[in-house]
């Protein structure tokens, strides 16, 4: 009976672990910037949802970072709502 109960808890832990998601780890890790100006410290040419966001606001000089747990948290910043956060 003390094997069986010592195999179910070891095999519940390791698919609860096998369950954890990255997109969980990377929304805890990512920072929210207070400005553009302090996310283009780090990101010269904003951060992308996706990569298959287009820009709406006109020629860019830089490429943008593509991260949905960055945008997500950071998301205010894109004025014309292309999925495009702080794009340069």
């Amino acid at each position: 009976m003390r094997k069986i109960i010592s195999v179910a808890v070891a095999s519940g832990l390791i698919f609860g672990v096998s369950f954890a998601t990255s997109h969980d780890v990377d929304a805890a890790k990512t920072k929210i910037y207070a400005n553009c100006k302090a996310l283009n410290k780090d990101y010269k040419g904003g951060v992308a949802r996706s990569k298959s966001a287009k820009n709406k606001g006109g020629k860019t000089h830089y490429k943008p970072y593509v991260s949905k747990a960055l945008y997500d948290n950071n998301k205010e910043k894109d004025r014309d709502h292309d999925n495009i956060a702080c794009e340069r």
